[in-house]
């Protein structure tokens, strides 16, 4: 059975969006997800509208194969350079509100759940939805390249 180590991240995190923003009431963005920032590197928010179930799938397979992970350690995926004027760059990591936010969504859609003192793991629903995600992702890659039938 294939699972999200492969197939590209790419396809399996925009299906997932796909299926999070049909499928599961609990992930829902606030009032506030259209005016804030993804972190303090960014000039301005998101161009796309639904940013909100793109990086809450971007989540949910980060913490699948990083898992325990928590979210300061999260922030750092989300990074970026922060551009200074004629100073040098500077790395600054990502905003942990709409993180926060989004794993507590998670959390009460039973997609993850919390290990004790170490950060957030994939739960056996969110495994499952993940694994048969990526099944069909599998076998829709097939179809166009048949030499992935072996793996």
């Amino acid at each position: 059975m294939p699972t999200p180590y492969d197939v590209p991240s790419s396809a399996l995190i925009e299906k997932l969006a796909r299926y999070l923003k049909e499928n599961i009431d609990q992930i829902t963005p606030p009032d506030w997800a259209q005016l804030v920032k993804t972190g303090s590197h960014t000039d301005r928010p998101p161009h796309n509208p639904n940013w909100w179930y793109t990086r809450a799938a971007s989540l949910l397979r980060k913490i699948y194969i990083h898992g325990p992970i928590g979210t300061q350690h999260l922030r750092y995926y989300y990074s970026g350079r922060k551009d200074r004027g004629v100073r040098p760059e500077h790395v600054r990591i990502g905003a942990a509100g709409n993180i926060r936010k989004i794993l507590h969504q998670l959390e009460s859609a039973g997609l993850i759940e919390r290990n004790k003192n170490r950060g957030r793991v994939i739960s056996a629903e969110g495994r499952r939805l993940l694994d048969s995600l990526s099944t069909e992702i599998k076998k829709e890659l097939e179809k166009t390249m048949p030499e992935l039938k072996k793996y």
